[in-house]
């Protein structure tokens, strides 16, 4: 454990960072596999640990490359850090059995997601609007300027933050296609916001987890993944416009299938 922990973890961030939907999603089912006698509140409760320490480590790169909406990010904020509290506190009562048939049917609408995205999205062109609220101008030099609706955000964000912390999976997998196809926000900015965003609600998350003492049966198994997420998140960082994403979440959504898959039959 003391060397396949940090590798899964640098994998699982290398992986989450480059399609943007975080860690938790690929991490989760692979604890699940690992851990197979680990209550739900432990399991969810390492995975957010990857989330938080990846989503950071992709942060301060994509900070440094001045591609994150902080205005989008702390609107979304608003609802998603309360509902990713309350998502932790409710975790603690359900039993391994619901959350293995739920995390399937997660995984199964979430394969059929990302293969959507990977064709759907890359036909969305990025075309000016007549009043941008936002301009985003990378150290590159490029300039996207763009509308997001303040109101559809703040009503939006309170389902990605619940279901952020109550599964463990980070509100990548909800976050980005909300940013996509109902905040229509430019493709190169989505990413990097969400990932500052998993940063705040994981935060919430897990400080109530401690604070509820569902935290301390999978510190060492979090530190060591964690130890690998924050390496990991630099590489997805660096790949992120040097790999084919199209192939990437292809093969991302068969595995998800898969493992979805196993967990509802293991649920039944």
């Amino acid at each position: 454990m003391l060397i396949t922990l940090p590798i899964l973890g640098i994998s699982v961030a290398t992986l989450g960072t480059l399609v943007g939907l975080g860690g938790g999603f690929i991490l989760v089912p692979i604890l699940l596999v690992i851990f197979p006698d680990a209550t739900a509140s432990t399991i969810s409760s390492i995975s957010l640990t990857v989330v938080f320490l990846n989503a950071t480590s992709a942060t301060i790169g994509n900070y440094k490359a001045r591609i994150i909406d902080f205005k989008t990010t702390g609107l979304l904020a608003i609802g998603a850090i309360p509902a990713a509290a309350v998502g932790a506190i409710l975790s603690q009562s359900i039993a391994r059995s619901t959350f293995d048939l739920s995390m399937g049917m997660m995984l199964v609408l979430g394969s059929i997601y990302v293969v959507w995205r990977g064709y759907r999205a890359s036909t969305l062109a990025e075309t000016p609007t007549i009043y941008p609220n936002r301009i985003i101008t990378e150290r590159s030099g490029k300039i996207h300027r763009f509308y997001v609706n303040p109101i559809t955000s703040v009503g939006l964000s309170p389902l990605s933050g619940f279901i952020s912390s109550f599964f463990g999976i980070g509100g990548g997998v909800i976050n980005v296609p909300v940013m996509t196809f109902i905040l229509r926000m430019p493709s190169r900015v989505i990413a990097p916001t969400a990932m500052l965003l998993l940063v705040l609600t994981s935060s919430s998350s897990l400080i109530t987890r401690i604070l509820t003492d569902q935290y301390q049966e999978g510190f060492v198994p979090a530190a060591l993944l964690g130890a690998g997420a924050l390496i990991g998140a630099q590489f997805g960082v660096y790949l992120s416009s040097r790999v084919n994403q199209k192939l990437v979440l292809v093969l991302l959504a068969i595995s998800m299938a898969l493992v979805g898959l196993r967990q509802i039959i293991l649920g039944l």
